[in-house]
């Protein structure tokens, strides 16, 4: 085995080119990724695999959170943003946080039909489901493979709200439900914009939509009547920390409602990727970001405390908050309450008019 003594560029349209072992591997093999032929490294070609899961909803009670039930039709994500805190889940399934995470991904394919067949059940009551709570619902494969408009769909059928957070343009294939949910106060939208740089997208969140097709999407939502807000998450300190004023001004012109952040979280091993991202992307930069981050976070590079992990502490923390409520409420952001209905539910839609047959009849 050799050691690699320079920062490995990533596969084209990824975010990392490593993969560290898992937590539960009791041995694990290194490549010498010097030895071995560039053009080879080049090729990562994403894998699916079917998930063989029985139920779909995924229930949550973190305090941090605003939602109890989640969907995720995907395990793994494409979009390999280098800072995404849901890689250490693909450890559980025997693979890494790393381009593992990005290039292996679990399909549900049969996701509706478990959503149909759970919101049925006599015990669910209906609450408010997240799509999603782990990876994006609309990363490339939902193009094709259709898993999260199937959900959607049942949703829609059974008039049970969602709350959608996505960072692709993606999501706008979906108006022709989404609309007429939201004519019943059935759906939210939340677009994740972290930065409007698309240079810094590009490495960052490599197969994302760029920023402007994000805050393209936020018009296309909000002209169609759907409530919309964006999302500034992460903040990365020390990087995009001063865009925040600016996203929220952009996404406000394009029709935004609501506006939220998150603080970046590095748990478990996203900490040493994303430090081998900076090395390789931004070396100049890399001392002053891990420095912002250790000030927001009692000298650590992760604070997994329910309270603490979304929003930090300490001054720079604070001030953070301050700018972020400036900013929101120069343009008018989140004055307006738009609250799901609950009421509505049909547990079995089989023999009920469609949300569209009913909206005709209605207005």
């Amino acid at each position: 085995m050799t050691q690699n003594t320079h920062p490995l560029p990533a596969p084209k349209g990824r975010a990392t080119a490593t993969n560290p072992p898992t937590r539960f591997d009791p041995v694990s093999i290194e490549l010498d990724l010097d030895a071995m032929d560039p053009h080879e490294l080049r090729q990562t070609q994403t894998q699916f695999f079917e998930d063989t899961s029985k139920s779909i909803l995924v229930s949550n009670d973190s305090p941090d959170i605003g939602y109890t039930w989640g969907i995720n039709p995907y395990r793994g994500c494409e979009h390999g943003c280098i800072y995404c805190y849901a890689r250490p889940s693909h450890e559980y399934l025997g693979w890494s946080a790393g381009l593992d995470f990005e290039t292996k991904i679990l399909i549900k394919s049969n996701a509706s039909e478990l959503l149909s067949r759970e919101l049925k059940k006599k015990s669910w009551k209906p609450s408010v489901v997240s799509l999603s709570g782990n990876t994006d619902p609309y990363q490339p494969a939902e193009r094709h493979l259709k898993l999260t408009r199937g959900c959607l769909q049942v949703l829609s059928d059974h008039r049970n709200p969602v709350g959608i957070i996505t960072k692709n343009h993606l999501v706008t294939r979906d108006i022709d439900i989404l609309a007429p949910m939201a004519r019943f106060d059935l759906v939210h939208v939340m677009i994740s914009v972290t930065t409007l740089h698309s240079e810094i997208a590009s490495v960052m969140e490599p197969r994302t939509s760029t920023p402007s097709r994000r805050l393209d999407a936020i018009e296309k939502l909000s002209e169609a009547g759907i409530p919309t807000g964006v999302m500034v998450a992460p903040v990365v300190p020390g990087l995009t920390d001063e865009e925040v004023p600016a996203i929220i001004e952009a996404a406000a012109q394009r029709g935004a409602l609501r506006a939220g952040y998150i603080l970046l979280r590095l748990p478990g091993p996203v900490a040493p990727l994303f430090e081998d991202w900076l090395d390789r992307t931004m070396p100049d930069r890399k001392e002053k970001i891990i420095n912002r981050i250790k000030d927001v976070r009692s000298g650590r590079l992760n604070d997994p405390r329910f309270g603490h992990r979304m929003r930090g502490e300490g001054v720079w923390a604070e001030t953070l908050s301050q700018l972020f409520q400036v900013a929101c409420k120069r343009h008018q952001m989140n004055q307006m309450r738009h609250p799901f209905r609950t009421d509505l539910f049909i547990r079995n839609p089989s023999h009920q008019l469609s949300l569209f047959e009913q909206d005709e009849m209605t207005f």
